[in-house]
C-alpha cells in the first residue's frame, strides 16, 4: 500500500532526502560499473579495503615466493658448480695415467658430494687396430641416477667440449644436472656429470606458498574489518543526516544534525542544518499565511452568507433570472465555506496545533450512523459477526469527516460508494470504501492524497467537484490517529476503486502522552 502524504511535511521530506541523496549517492549513469554502483557506499568501502589488502598481500606473497625460489635455486646451483669444478680437477689428476675400471671406481668414490647428489664419470675410449672391441668404460656412484638419465642434448654439449646444466625430472622429482668434459692425457674422451636433487627446495616452496596464501587470506579479512570500521566512522554523519531527515519527515521540523568534531564533516552538518532551517522557516511561513488568510476570509464570508440568506428568504419576490443568480451564488458560497473550513483544518496540521479528542467508539454502529449522515442513499456496511461489539479509540469528529470525504469522493468520481467493509486485523481495523467507477490509475494512487490534486478525473468532473482537499484531509486525519490510507483495485475483479483506511485499535502513543 502507498504511504500517506502530508502536504508541506511530505515536500520537506522529499527536499531533504533529495539533498542528502545528492551528497552521498553515486550518480545514476548507464555504465559498465552499474552493478557496482548498486552496492551501498559502506559495502563499497569495505570491499575496496578487502580487495586492496588482498591485492597487496598477494603481490607481496608472490614477490616473496619468487625471490625465495630464485635465491634457493641460485645458491644450490652455485654450490653444484663449485662441487663440479672441484671434482673435475680431482678426476683430471687421478685419471691421468690409469683409466682402468678399478681406478675409475676408486676415483668416483673419492669425489666430494653434496647431500643427496650423485656423480657420474663416463669415459669413451676409441677403438684401435689392436683392440677393435674396446669402446666404453662407465662408472657411477650409488643411487638412482645413471648415465642413461643424462639428457641427450646435455651430453652432446659436453662431448663438444663445453660445460652445461639442465633441469630434469627424475622419478617425478626436479633434479639439476651439470656436466663438464674431463681433460685426460690419453686419447680417451671423458665426461663428468653431477645430479643435484631439488625436491627439498620444491617442498620448502610449497610450504612457503601455503603460509603466504593463508597470510593473504588473513590480511584480506583484517582489511575487510578495517574497512567496515572505517566506513562506519566515515558514514556516521550521513547516517545522522538520514535520521534527521526521517525525523523531519515525521513532523519534527526542529530536528537537526549534531556538528561532528571533524572540521571537514562539520561543514556537511552545517549545510544540512542550514538547509533544514530554511525549509522549516519557509513551510512555517506558508502555513501561517494560509491560516491567516483563512481566518481573514471568515468575516466577509459570514457577511456574504447572511446577505444570501436574506435574498433566499425573499426569493419568491425576485425575477426568474435573479432567482437563478441567487441559487448559483448560494451554491458557490457553500463551496467557498467548505474550502475555507478545509483550509483552516489543514492549516492546523501545518502549524502543529491539531490534537486528537479520543473516545472509545463502537466501530460498527459508528460506521452506520456516519454513513447515514454522509449519503442520502443506503450504503451497505459489511462486517464479520464478531465485530458487532468491537471498539477502537478514535476522534469521532475526525473519523466522521474521513468517512464523509471518502463517500463524497466516491460520489464525484466513482458513481457512488457501493459498500463499506470492516475487517479486524488484530492490532488494527480496516475500513474499505468501494465504488463502481473507472478506478484510479496506478501512477496516481499516491498523488491523489496530495493537496489540491484531483488526479486524471479532475478534467471530467462536474461543477460540484471540490478543490482537491478532501483526500488530503483524509490522509492528515488518519496519520494523526497513527494509521494509514491507500487506494487499490477491487479484490472481486470488478471495475472500481477501493479506498482502505487502517486504524490501530489502541490510542496512538502521542495521544496517550497528551
Amino acid at each position: 500500500p502507498a504511504p500517506c502524504r502530508h502536504g508541506p511535511r511530505a515536500r520537506l521530506q522529499a527536499a531533504i532526502v533529495s539533498a542528502v541523496t545528492t551528497l552521498v549517492a553515486t550518480p545514476r549513469k548507464v555504465s559498465p560499473l552499474r552493478p557496482w554502483q548498486r552496492l551501498g557506499l559502506r559495502a563499497r568501502i569495505t570491499f575496496a579495503f578487502s580487495a586492496g589488502g588482498l591485492l597487496l598481500s598477494t603481490t607481496l606473497a608472490g614477490a616473496t615466493l619468487y625471490l625465495t625460489r630464485h635465491n634457493l635455486l641460485a645458491q644450490r646451483e652455485d654450490n653444484a658448480i663449485e662441487l663440479l669444478a672441484s671434482n673435475q680437477l680431482s678426476l683430471s689428476q687421478r685419471l691421468t695415467s690409469d683409466i682402468s675400471g678399478t681406478a675409475l671406481d676408486d676415483a668416483v668414490k673419492s669425489l666430494s658430494s653434496a647431500e643427496g647428489s650423485f656423480s657420474i664419470v663416463k669415459i669413451v675410449i676409441p677403438p684401435t687396430a689392436q683392440d677393435p672391441s674396446r669402446t666404453n668404460v662407465r662408472s657411477s656412484s650409488a643411487g638412482t641416477f645413471a648415465s642413461d638419465n643424462v639428457p641427450r642434448s646435455l651430453e652432446q654439449l659436453v662431448i663438444a667440449g663445453r660445460p652445461g646444466r639442465m633441469l630434469i625430472s627424475l622419478d617425478g622429482k626436479p633434479t639439476l644436472v651439470l656436466g663438464t668434459p674431463l681433460q685426460l692425457t690419453s686419447d680417451a674422451a671423458a665426461q663428468y656429470y653431477v645430479a643435484v636433487p631439488l625436491a627439498d627446495i620444491e617442498n620448502t616452496l610449497h610450504s612457503l606458498s601455503y603460509i603466504l596464501l593463508g597470510a593473504a587470506g588473513v590480511t584480506a579479512i583484517l582489511s575487510a574489518v578495517l574497512g567496515t570500521w572505517t566506513s562506519r566512522r566515515v558514514l556516521r554523519p550521513l547516517g545522522e543526516a538520514s535520521a534527521a531527515a526521517e525525523a523531519i519527515a515525521t513532523g519534527n521540523l526542529a530536528a537537526r544534525m549534531d556538528p561532528p568534531a571533524d572540521r571537514d564533516l562539520a561543514s556537511l552538518a552545517a549545510s544540512f542544518n542550514e538547509m533544514a532551517g530554511a525549509l522549516q522557516e519557509r513551510i512555517e511561513r506558508d502555513a501561517r499565511f494560509a491560516s491567516e488568510v483563512s481566518h481573514e476570509l471568515r468575516s466577509p464570508l459570514m457577511t456574504l452568507t447572511a446577505s444570501v440568506e436574506v435574498l433566499e428568504t425573499r426569493r419568491d419576490e425576485l425575477p426568474e433570472r435573479a432567482q437563478t443568480a441567487v441559487d448559483l451564488l448560494s451554491l458557490d458560497l457553500q463551496r467557498f465555506k467548505q474550502l475555507v473550513e478545509d483550509l483552516l483544518e489543514i492549516s492546523r496540521f501545518d502549524v502543529g496545533t491539531a490534537r486528537l479528542e479520543l473516545d472509545e467508539v463502537n466501530l460498527v454502529e459508528f460506521m452506520r450512523q456516519a454513513t447515514l449522515r454522509a449519503s442520502d442513499r443506503a450504503i451497505p456496511v459489511t462486517y464479520a459477526p464478531e465485530l458487532a461489539h468491537a471498539y477502537i479509540h478514535a476522534d469521532k469528529r475526525r473519523l466522521a469527516r474521513v468517512i464523509q470525504n471518502l463517500i463524497d469522493n466516491a460520489a464525484k468520481y466513482g458513481d457512488g460508494a457501493t459498500s463499506i467493509e470492516l475487517t479486524d486485523l488484530g492490532t488494527s481495523m480496516q475500513i474499505a470504501v468501494q465504488d463502481s467507477g473507472t478506478g484510479v490509475p496506478v501512477d496516481e494512487r499516491s498523488v491523489i492524497f496530495d493537496r489540491f490534486s484531483r488526479g486524471g478525473a479532475g478534467g471530467r468532473r462536474g461543477s460540484d467537484s471540490g478543490v482537491g482537499l478532501g483526500l488530503a484531509l483524509v490522509s492528515e486525519h488518519i496519520h494523526l490517529h497513527g494509521g494509514r490510507v491507500w487506494v487499490e483495485d477491487r479484490p472481486d475483479g470488478q471495475m472500481g476503486a477501493r479506498f482502505v483506511v487502517e486504524l490501530p485499535t489502541d490510542a496512538p502513543i502521542d495521544a496517550q502522552e497528551q
